[in-house]
C-alpha cells in the first residue's frame, strides 16, 4: 500500500529500505504425529505445516529443548501447542505452563488456544490464565485441571514457587512436562538476570518433585538466542531459524526531520509524529506510533489530539476525531489498557501512540503503519515494532523518524545497516550479587538449603553466613532452614530497580492514577511537574516522600516539564586496570548519587523552553553499581578545563557513552555516564575521568563487557566524531549543538597520542532560544486587558474563564491590581499557590518588572450574604 500523505514531506524521506516478499516453506505432517491431532488440523483448513512447525514437533517429540527465532506471526504459537497438545493426548496428567512477559499478552494468546480447547472438549484438554486479576475460583480449578496454565514471570516469582508445596501447585510441579517461554529476547538486562534466577530456583523445585521439565522458547531475532536460552534455563538447547511462513513486502522509510528555521536545531521525532498523525488519522489510515518515554508518548498523544480538535470547519472537540487515537503505556491501569486493546482489535481506534509495550504479539487487528519515533536502541527491538504494521498480509510499511542521536544520524546516511549486518546479543548477568542475594532468600524459604545448591548459586558460600548472621537462616543437620520472614520473594521487582513503590493520586476525587517506583517518581511527580496520563495534564502539588504519594490535581497548561539531574560518583573498589597509550582504564564497583535539583518547562507544539525552576525537595537516588572510567591525560584535562563556557568534557563522555554502548548493544536504560574528579591526600584536584556505569544495582556486565573493549572503544568514539557529516558539531558526535567537534576530536585523539591543541576553536554563541515574543508590556495592561483576556482565551491558558470574571485591573508600580467582587475571593487569589499560578501566566506573555506582583482590589457590591445564610438555613431546617 502507499501513504498519499507522505508526498506533504517528502523532501523529509532519505532512504528507503525494500524486503521482498518470502514464499511458503510447506513439511508434510511427521509421522509421529497422532491422527487425531491430524484430524483437528484439517478441520481448521490445515493440511501441511510450515517447515519451522515441522522442526519443532520433530526435535520436542525427541526431548530437545528448543529456541525458535522465526519472524513475527509465523505461526509461532502453534510451534508450541502441537507438541504439548500430542504429549496431553496421550498422558492427561501432563502439565505445561506457559509464560508470557506481560498478562495482556497471556490474555491475547489465549485466544489462540480455544479452537485447539473447543475441538478436543475439557474432558481432554483444559487450560487457563493464572495471573493476579484470575478469580479464587478459577484458581482452585486451575491448580486441579488445566493441562495448560498461561502465566507471568511474576506469578512464577511470587505464587507458584512460594507455595509450590500447598493449594495443589505440588500436583503441577510433579506432572510438569512442558515449560513454554514465549518473547525470549525481552528477558534482557536487569528483567533477564531476575528471571534466570526464577528459574533456577524453579529447577530446584521441580527436582525435589522427580519432575524434568522440556523448555521450548520463542524469540524475536537476536545474535544470541541459544546463548540467552540457555543462560535462562540452565540447559542446552537447539535452535530453529529457518522461517518456512510466508513473508509479505516490507518498505520502510528513513524520515530525517528538517532543521528549525534558520538554527542547526533539527525538529524532533515527537513533533513530527505529532504534524502527520492528524493527517493519518483524518484519512483513517490504522496505525501505531513508538515514542522511547512515556512522557514523549503524552506529548506526542496531546500535541496531536490538539491539532485534530482545531481543524478548521469542524466544531472543537466534537468532532470525534480525537477519540480516534489513544495512548499505550506502563503506568495506565490494567482495565485502561485491556480497553485500548479492545478497541483496536475492534477498529474503534484509527491509531495509537506507545512505548514498547506493545512491540510484543498481542492482536491489534490490522495495522497500516507503525512508525518508531527514534532508533529504539536495539535493530531486534526495531523490528519488531516495524512488523506490527501488515501482519495480516499485504505489504507492511514502516517509518523511522530520526533523532538527533548517533546512531539515528548514522542510518540516516547508513540505512542499510538495518538490514545488512548483524543483530544485537541480549545480555545479562543472572550472577549479580543483587539478585542472587534476593533468589538465594526466596530459594531458602521454598526448600532447604543443601551442598547440591552451590552448583546452582555461584556465591552460595559466602551468601548463607551473611544470612545466618541476619537470623535468616539456622544450620539443621548440614541443611539451612528458612527462619526469617514468611515472604521473602516479594521483597524484590523483577523489574523495578528500586522497590519503593509510589502512588500517583488524584486529590480532586482520590482516584489512584498510576504507581511507579521511586526513580521514576523523582523523574516525573517531583512538586510542581506536569504530569501527563492519557492525554490528560496533572500539576503535581505535593511528593510525600514518607507515605510515597504524589498528589496532583487536573490542569490544562501550555506546557510540560522535564527534569535536570546532577551526578556525583565515588570509586568504591577497582578490580582491574590497565593502560591505554596515553589514559588508563580501571573496572570496578562504583557508588553513583543522581539528584534531581530543577526541572525545566517546555512548550507545547513548539519545543520554546520556558525556563527552569529550582525543587525544594532533596530528591536523589544511590546506586552501587560498576562501572569502566578512563582517565583524562593532564595535557588534555587542562586544554579542556580553559574552556569554562561550556562543558567540553560532556563531548568526551557522549562520544565515549556512545560507542561503548554501540559496542555492548545497551542502551541508554542499561548504560549510564558521566565525569568526575578524584581528590588526593594532600587535597590537590587530580585528573578528570569519563566513567560509564551499568545502571543496576551491582551492575549487569555491561561496562564489564566494555572494559574488555576499552580501546576499540575509544577508537569507535574517535571515529564517531571524525565521521559525523555536521560541520561544527552536533546533538549526534559530540551532544551539544555549543561545542565545537574539533577539540572534542582533539581530546579524545589526546588519550591515544599527544598532539598540539587546536589553536582556533569556535566558541558557539549562547543557544538562540526561540521563545515567543510577549505581545504584552505591563504599563499598558490595564487598557488592554480585554484583548489580553481573548488572547489567554486562543492559547488555552489555564486560568483564562477566572481572568473573564475580571472586567478591571490596575497597574500601580510594579503591581498589578485585580478588581474582584467579594472579601472571600480576596483571600482566595492570594493564596499562596493560586498567587503564584496567576502570577506566572501573567508573566508568561507580559513584559512585567522585575518585581512584579499582583494584589487584589474589592470593589463595591451589593452582598447576598445575609440572603444566602436565611437560604442556607431553610434548605438545612
Amino acid at each position: 500500500m502507499n501513504i498519499p500523505q507522505l508526498k506533504l514531506y517528502e523532501n523529509r524521506i532519505v532512504g528507503e529500505i525494500k524486503i521482498d516478499k518470502r514464499e511458503p516453506e510447506y513439511m508434510p505432517f511427521p509421522e509421529e504425529m497422532s491422527e487425531e491431532l491430524i484430524s483437528y488440523l484439517k478441520s481448521r483448513g490445515i493440511e501441511r505445516l510450515y517447515s519451522h512447525q515441522y522442526e519443532m514437533f520433530k526435535r520436542a517429540s525427541r526431548g530437545e529443548n528448543v529456541v525458535i527465532t522465526t519472524s513475527t506471526a509465523s505461526g509461532k504459537t502453534l510451534s508450541f501447542l502441537l507438541p504439548v497438545v500430542e504429549r496431553i493426548l496421550k498422558d492427561p496428567a501432563t502439565r505445561a505452563i506457559f509464560v508470557y512477559p506481560t498478562k495482556a499478552l497471556a490474555h491475547d494468546q489465549f485466544r489462540n488456544f480455544l479452537p485447539i480447547l473447543e475441538y478436543f472438549g475439557g474432558d481432554r484438554i483444559q487450560a487457563g490464565i493464572y495471573d493476579g486479576d484470575t478469580p479464587t475460583n478459577e484458581r482452585a480449578r486451575i491448580r486441579k485441571n488445566a493441562n495448560i496454565i498461561l502465566t507471568n514471570p511474576e506469578m512464577l516469582n511470587s505464587a507458584f514457587l512460594p507455595n509450590h508445596s500447598i493449594y495443589g501447585f505440588n500436583h503441577i510441579f510433579s506432572r510438569l512436562k512442558f515449560l513454554v517461554l514465549d518473547e525470549l529476547h525481552v528477558y534482557r538486562g536487569a528483567f533477564g538476570s531476575h528471571m534466570a534466577n526464577v528459574m533456577r530456583r524453579l529447577n530446584r523445585v521441580c527436582s525435589y518433585y522427580k519432575s524434568n521439565p522440556q523448555f521450548l522458547f520463542s524469540s524475536a531475532t537476536i545474535a544470541n538466542p541459544v546463548e540467552l536460552a540457555e543462560s535462562i534455563s540452565s540447559r542446552p538447547f537447539a535452535h530453529i531459524s529457518r522461517d518456512g511462513s510466508p513473508g509479505s513486502e516490507k518498505k520502510v522509510y528513513i524520515w530525517q526531520p528538517p532543521f528549525v528555521r534558520d538554527t542547526e536545531y533539527r525538529k524532533t521525532p515527537e513533533e513530527e509524529a505529532s504534524d502527520f498523525i492528524p493527517d493519518l488519522v483524518q484519512d483513517n489510515i490504522r496505525f501505531i506510533t513508538f515514542c522511547k518515554s512515556r512522557r514523549e508518548v503524552e506529548v506526542v498523544l496531546k500535541e496531536a489530539r490538539d491539532r485534530l480538535s482545531n481543524i478548521e470547519g469542524l466544531p472543537a472537540l466534537s468532532n470525534g476525531l480525537t477519540d480516534r487515537i489513544s495512548g499505550y503505556r506502563g503506568g495506565y491501569k490494567p482495565q485502561e489498557r485491556k480497553e485500548i486493546e479492545r478497541r483496536l482489535s475492534k477498529g474503534l481506534i484509527t491509531g495509537v501512540i506507545a512505548t514498547n509495550a506493545l512491540e510484543l504479539g498481542i492482536d491489534i487487528g490490522d495495522i497500516e503503519l507503525a512508525i518508531s519515533c527514534g532508533f529504539p536502541g536495539t535493530k531486534a527491538s526495531f523490528w519488531q515494532q516495524i512488523g506490527r504494521a501488515g501482519r495480516k498480509g499485504g505489504t507492511s510499511l514502516g517509518i523511522l523518524i530520526l533523532d538527533v542521536s548517533p546512531i539515528d544520524q548514522y542510518i540516516g546516511i547508513n540505512s542499510e545497516w538495518l538490514v545488512k549486518t548483524g543483530v544485537e546479543n541480549a545480555v545479562i548477568d543472572k550472577n549479580n550479587l543483587f539478585i542472587q542475594l534476593a533468589h538465594v532468600r526466596a530459594a531458602a524459604a521454598e526448600l532447604p538449603l543443601s551442598l547440591d545448591d552451590a552448583s546452582i548459586f555461584p556465591d552460595l558460600g559466602e551468601i548463607v553466613p551473611v544470612l545466618i548472621k541476619a537470623g535468616e537462616l539456622k544450620n539443621d543437620g548440614g541443611l539451612f532452614i528458612w527462619t526469617g520472614k514468611d515472604f521473602p520473594a516479594g521483597d524484590f521487582s523483577l523489574r523495578n530497580i528500586s522497590r519503593d513503590i509510589y502512588k500517583v493520586v488524584n486529590k480532586q476525587n482520590g482516584e489512584m492514577l498510576t504507581e511507579m517506583d521511586e526513580y521514576q517518581a523523582f523523574h516525573e511527580v517531583y512538586p510542581k511537574a506536569i504530569y501527563i496520563h492519557d492525554g490528560m495534564q496533572y500539576l503535581v502539588e505535593r511528593l510525600d516522600l514518607v507515605n510515597r504519594i504524589a498528589e496532583v490535581v487536573p490542569v490544562d497548561m501550555n506546557y510540560f516539564t522535564v527534569p535536570f539531574t546532577e551526578t556525583a560518583v565515588s570509586i568504591i573498589k577497582e578490580f582491574k586496570a590497565r593502560d591505554i597509550a596515553r589514559t588508563r582504564a580501571s573496572f570496578g564497583d562504583v557508588n553513583i548519587r543522581e539528584a534531581v535539583p530543577a526541572y525545566k518547562m517546555i512548550q507545547f507544539h513548539n519545543r520554546q523552553n520556558l525556563g527552569f525552576e529550582p525543587i525544594r525537595e532533596n530528591l536523589f537516588t544511590e546506586l552501587e553499581t560498576e562501572g569502566l572510567w578512563y582517565l583524562i591525560p593532564e595535557d588534555v584535562d587542562n586544554v579542556i578545563n580553559a574552556y569554562g563556557e561550556f562543558n567540553y568534557y560532556s563531548g568526551l563522555k557522549h562520544a565515549l557513552l556512545t560507542a561503548a554502548r554501540m559496542r555492548t548493544m545497551a542502551t541508554s536504560e542499561d548504560i549510564g555516564g558521566t565525569i568526575f574528579n578524584t581528590i588526593e591526600e594532600n587535597g590537590k584536584i587530580k585528573r578528570a575521568y569519563v566513567i560509564l556505569y551499568d545502571l543496576y544495582p551491582g551492575g549487569l556486565g555491561f561496562t564489564e563487557k566494555a572494559f574488555d573493549f576499552a580501546d576499540e572503544i575509544l577508537h569507535e568514539a574517535i571515529n564517531l566524531v571524525k565521521n559525523c557529516r555536521c560541520r561544527d558539531g552536533c546533538p549526534a558526535c559530540v551532544g551539544d549543538y555549543h561545542l565545537d567537534k574539533k577539540l572534542v576530536l582533539w581530546g579524545l585523539e589526546g588519550m591515544l597520542q599527544e598532539k598540539k591543541s587546536p589553536v582556533e576553536i569556535k566558541k558557539k554563541a549562547p543557544e538562540v532560544v526561540v521563545i515567543e515574543e510577549k505581545p504584552f508590556d505591563f504599563s499598558e495592561l490595564e487598557e488592554n486587558w480585554s484583548e489580553y483576556v481573548s488572547f489567554l482565551s486562543k492559547k488555552s491558558e489555564a486560568y483564562v474563564q477566572f481572568f473573564s470574571t475580571i472586567d478591571k485591573v490596575k497597574v500601580k508600580g510594579d503591581v498589578l491590581i485585580l478588581n474582584v467582587t467579594g472579601d472571600f475571593y480576596r483571600e482566595w487569589i492570594l493564596e499562596t499557590a493560586n498567587k503564584n499560578r496567576i502570577e506566572n501566566v501573567i508573566r508568561r506573555y507580559v513584559k512585567v518588572p522585575e518585581k512584579f506582583k499582583i494584589d487584589v482590589e474589592v470593589k463595591e457590591y451589593d452582598s447576598k450574604l445575609d440572603k444566602i445564610l436565611r437560604r442556607y438555613d431553610d434548605l438545612t431546617k
